[in-house]
């Protein structure tokens, strides 16, 4: 039988590791569930090659609205199979199409609807089939569907605003580059050769920028050279447990982006615990997903001690205050939420806030990065000029 490395993380929230023989991936991931082991990875040993995919990725988007077409058709008394068969068959995207017919196969072979959709994590999340699981047990599948709908469409619609706001400033830091380069390529040798011929002595600030120029002129592939080492040497740190969580740290401690992820983390939990809350999944289970969805390694270690708390009897919002990752006043609401049993309403209120905090902080970050980019760009734009002309300036002088 072949062997598979997996990782996962134990009740406890530690990462494990390890190589198990089986079968197949279902065989192994179904033993460690039952050692208690919440898998992340599960790959045949030798065999699978991590190569670049490109295209027929699984936007959430796609998925947000097969649940909202999937709740309105179990709302309406179609039968599961059906509704499947009449999704599959109208989806554009060729990969989501081919993921709902196998999931519909499953189902029509027996299989209960959260274990077909455990198969495809690509497209599900451990979010949706917990849910998905917990509408099955309860009878309340559409009313699931429903609230899973909302969620992802507030995720996909919160990670577009994120986005947006990247957008412009990295949009104006990459033609500032590019003009410079050109000009420090193409225009500053000119003037570089004019100053040659006349035989003056050029000033300090334009010396260096002619040096600059010739050192891009002639080693223009060290420049890509060394911009693509960095990135890719970057990369490959973020991808390592270690990097990830420095990486991490050091953009939650950033002036203003900081702020605006710390948002986004508060509000993403919020949502995310709330959510599964209210569809009747255990808490441990539920700060399990919320962890793991949390997009912030910082934020997901301090879910992880809260869960091992919560595990040993604690109430939620004490150790939640200790992480000293979330606000006092989420602190504050989540334990009113649990005093007076309304949890997930409260969850739900707190991530409504800190949505619209979102909302208030990007239309901020933009207005302050605007000055500050026109700024930077007339600096840097501005001493080029400058150092062009200082030559000019002397031999006036000279002349006069």
């Amino acid at each position: 039988m072949p062997s598979y490395e997996w990782k996962g993380r134990d009740r406890s929230g530690n990462p494990q590791s390890g190589v198990l023989i089986g079968d197949n991936k279902d065989a192994v991931i179904a033993a460690l569930r039952r050692q208690q082991i919440v898998v992340t990875t599960v790959k045949e040993k030798g065999k699978e090659i991590a190569l670049p995919k490109f295209g027929g990725g699984i936007r959430q988007k796609a998925v947000a609205v097969f649940t909202r077409q999937f709740s309105v058709m179990i709302d309406a008394g179609l039968p599961l199979v059906q509704c499947l068969d009449i999704l599959g068959q109208q989806q554009d995207n060729k990969a989501f199409q081919k993921i709902i017919l196998q999931v519909r196969q499953d189902v029509e072979a027996g299989s209960s609807l959260a274990d077909a959709l455990r198969k495809h994590p690509q497209a599900f999340s451990d979010l949706y089939v917990h849910m998905v699981a917990a509408g099955e047990a309860g009878g309340i599948l559409d009313t699931i569907l429903q609230r899973l709908a909302n969620y992802i469409e507030k995720s996909v619609k919160l990670r577009s605003q994120v986005r947006s706001a990247m957008i412009y400033p990295l949009a104006v830091i990459t033609i500032a580059i590019v003009v410079v380069y050109v000009i420090l390529w193409k225009v500053i040798p000119v003037f570089a050769t004019l100053f040659e011929s006349l035989g003056t002595q050029l000033p300090f600030l334009t010396q260096i920028i002619v040096n600059l120029s010739r050192f891009i002129g002639n080693f223009w592939w060290l420049v890509f050279l060394v911009i693509g080492g960095a990135i890719f040497a970057l990369r490959q740190y973020y991808r390592t447990e270690a990097g990830r969580y420095q990486i991490d740290k050091l953009m939650l401690k950033a002036p203003v982006l900081g702020m605006l992820l710390r948002k986004i983390a508060v509000a993403r939990f919020c949502r995310t615990l709330g959510t599964l809350l209210s569809s009747g999944v255990a808490i441990l289970e539920s700060l399990e997903i919320t962890a793991r969805t949390a997009g912030n390694a910082v934020i997901e270690e301090s879910i992880l001690k809260v869960r091992k708390d919560v595990e040993e009897g604690k109430s939620l919002a004490e150790p939640l205050a200790r992480t000293e990752q979330f606000p006092p006043m989420v602190c504050q609401m989540v334990g009113v939420g649990e005093q007076t049993g309304a949890m997930d309403t409260m969850l739900s209120k707190i991530a409504d806030f800190y949505e619209d905090e979102v909302d208030a902080a990007i239309e901020g970050m933009m207005a302050l990065l605007e000055p500050v980019m026109i700024a930077f760009l007339g600096v840097v734009i501005g001493t080029i000029v400058v150092a062009m002309y200082l030559p000019m300036f002397s031999l006036i002088s000279q002349i006069g």
